[in-house]
């Protein structure tokens, strides 16, 4: 039973990434395209968790524990960027 929530999770989070992706291709502005790679990366988060449950295995956890670090750093490169045209000051 959990097996099979755990598959319709994975349906529903690759359909929001692949929503995401076209968000992403389509944006009509440069903020609206950081917002969706941010949604992104954590969508990619979410997937990554439920196959790690479904596979159960711990490596999983640990990758999407550095995808998370990594992808906040790089929002906060970007915005920092937007706002002062200049990563390290």
């Amino acid at each position: 039973m959990l097996s099979n929530a755990i598959l319709i999770s994975l349906a529903i989070m690759s359909a929001a990434a692949a929503l995401n992706m076209l968000r992403l291709l389509k944006g009509p502005d440069l903020p609206d395209r950081i917002l969706a790679l941010d949604t992104l990366y954590i969508n990619a988060l979410a997937i990554i968790i439920l196959l790690g449950l479904y596979l159960a295995s711990d490596l999983f956890f640990e990758a999407a524990l550095i995808i998370a670090v990594m992808g906040f750093v790089g929002t906060v490169a970007v915005a920092k960027h937007l706002l002062r045209g200049d990563i390290i000051e």
